[in-house]
């Protein structure tokens, strides 16, 4: 993978930055995109290009604007002259109440969630189809499980699933496109006995008996790039068994 180009939507935080550190450490070259995380992109950046110089940039842009898209896909090819691999990593979660799910609060979430991984995809296609590579969309088993009280959320995750078939078979077989559908990996920043209960209850209900980790998301990831090169259009679920427990 010495040489390869990954871009990857939301990569400087959390699940996005762990995604990031496994495939440098794979001795890909990394583009972190990032909204408003400038200082954890920057630092991350900054880690990788010690351990390895010219091996990663990072690039804002807002993606709830269609208008961005071209130039961060433009920069991001510019970059090395090459892109191998698109990770739609960024997006936007938080509760819809349907007694509150106006207009603009539909239109956020279904821009970043869904609109966004799409028109990134349809920019960067020529680019993934001089190098045969590949896009990994990042769903979450909601698209398939509803929850109650994130509509948007949910509808915008199960439309990036059939995305991901359809633009499998729009670009086959020159672009593989595949999905990963986490469960909890990574419980939100919360310490309340509400929530301490909330989390052994998923814990309870997940065959598994855990939550997942970053680490495992990753490895999902570089197993689609790597090792997945007759598969296309596929989801692949990593939840513990979650989804069969409802």
């Amino acid at each position: 993978m010495l040489n390869k180009v990954a871009l990857i939507t939301g990569g400087a935080k959390r699940v996005g930055a762990c995604i990031a550190q496994a495939l440098h450490r794979q001795g890909m070259r990394i583009i972190i995109h990032y909204h408003q995380s400038e200082k954890e992109a920057k630092a991350l950046c900054k880690q990788f290009n010690q351990k390895r110089p010219q091996s990663a940039v990072s690039i804002q842009a807002d993606l709830q604007y269609a208008s961005n898209i071209p130039q961060l896909i433009a920069l991001a090819t510019t970059t090395w002259g090459r892109l191998d691999v698109l990770i739609n990593n960024a997006a936007s979660f938080y509760d819809t109440p349907l007694d509150q799910l106006t207009p603009a609060v539909w239109h956020t979430v279904l821009n970043n969630n869904l609109t966004a991984p799409v028109l990134l995809a349809i920019e960067a296609a020529a680019h993934l189809q001089k190098m045969q590579g590949c896009i990994i969309n990042m769903t979450d088993i909601r698209a398939i499980q509803p929850l109650k009280g994130y509509t948007a959320y949910c509808i915008s995750k199960a439309g990036l699933v059939m995305a991901t078939k359809s633009l499998a078979l729009e670009w086959a077989p020159d672009i593989r496109v595949n999905a990963i559908a986490p469960g909890v990996v990574l419980w939100p920043d919360e310490t309340s006995e509400a929530a301490v209960r909330l989390q052994k209850k998923v814990i309870d209900r997940t065959p598994l008996k855990r939550v997942g980790t970053p680490e495992e998301v990753a490895q999902a990831v570089l197993f689609l790039i790597h090792n997945a090169s007759y598969m296309t259009g596929q989801l692949l679920t990593l939840d513990g068994g979650r989804s069969l427990a409802y």
